[in-house]
């Protein structure tokens, strides 16, 4: 014999229970996400930032980049050596500096 408090439906019959098959449902898909997830990290599919107590496996230092690292061509020439900005060029340096295209 059926459950009692078990709910019936407009004609009568008894209404399935679907609380099982939807937490199933939900479990699995759970698991699945899950299983994805640790697949792409297995894979190296997705970056981890790493902390500073892991070791780096990839590639080595880079001094240059270091934020204490000389900057060349930032410093700026000798005086003695720095272009005069109120001289006058010459009409062969203005050819010089003429765009291909002119005539």
């Amino acid at each position: 014999m059926p459950n009692s408090k078990q709910a019936r439906d407009s004609h009568g019959r008894f209404k399935s229970d679907n609380r099982t098959r939807n937490r199933s449902i939900a479990a699995g898909a759970v698991l699945a996400v899950g299983a994805g997830l640790a697949a792409a990290l297995w894979r190296g599919w997705v970056k981890m930032p790493r902390g500073p107590w892991m070791a780096d496996t990839e590639g080595h230092e880079a001094p240059d980049l270091a934020l204490d690292a000389a900057k060349p061509g930032t410093d700026r020439a000798p005086e003695d050596f720095r272009p005069d900005p109120e001289a006058i060029p010459t009409a062969a340096e203005r050819e010089a500096l003429r765009p291909a295209s002119v005539h």
